[in-house]
């Protein structure tokens, strides 16, 4: 896939990731941390699964430890840090991609899944694991929304496209 729509890709999950963590914002606290029937068990918890598996191949592809013994956070963060950990990551993953020549992102790393497993993949294909991985859970978040029901702007990524066409 070319750089570009690696780009593309990158912008297009920087906004979705705003947009939920907007609704998200939006609720009660109560609501945000409330157990319900969802992956991950609440809102907190599924939007802190999508960062730390974003923090995680960060430092894969920076080659170095990422610290998590899970594919969570502690429970002692709250939505307002989770928010800015995710802006900054998404930030980083924007810049780290436009900065990526075709020959670096074909490059192969070699990594440890949190559960022991080695793992090999190219910069590219972790990018693309990174986005959909996002994409994913965002569809779990959205989808419980609309059943409180909490009106959830679209996250499609043809809904980016028409409206960044110029981004």
């Amino acid at each position: 896939m070319p750089i570009s729509n690696q780009i593309m890709l990158a912008r297009y999950t920087q906004w979705a990731n705003e947009v939920i963590h907007g609704v998200i914002a939006r609720l009660p606290e109560e609501e945000v941390v409330a157990t319900r029937a969802m992956t991950f068990g609440s809102y907190l918890r599924a939007l802190g699964h999508g960062y730390a598996v974003g923090a995680i191949f960060r430092a894969h592809l920076e080659q170095r430890d990422h610290g998590f013994t899970e594919r969570l956070l502690p429970d002692t963060t709250t939505l307002p840090e989770l928010r800015t950990m995710q802006r900054d990551l998404d930030a980083w993953y924007l810049a780290w991609i436009g900065g990526l020549s075709e020959a670096q992102a074909e490059e192969v790393v070699h990594f440890q899944y949190i559960g022991g497993a080695e793992g090999v993949m190219s910069r590219a294909q972790i990018f693309l694991h990174v986005v959909n991985h996002y994409t994913f859970h965002r569809g779990f978040i959205v989808e419980t929304l609309r059943r409180m029901p909490v009106e959830v702007p679209p996250t499609d990524i043809t809904v980016y496209l028409c409206d960044h066409a110029s981004d």
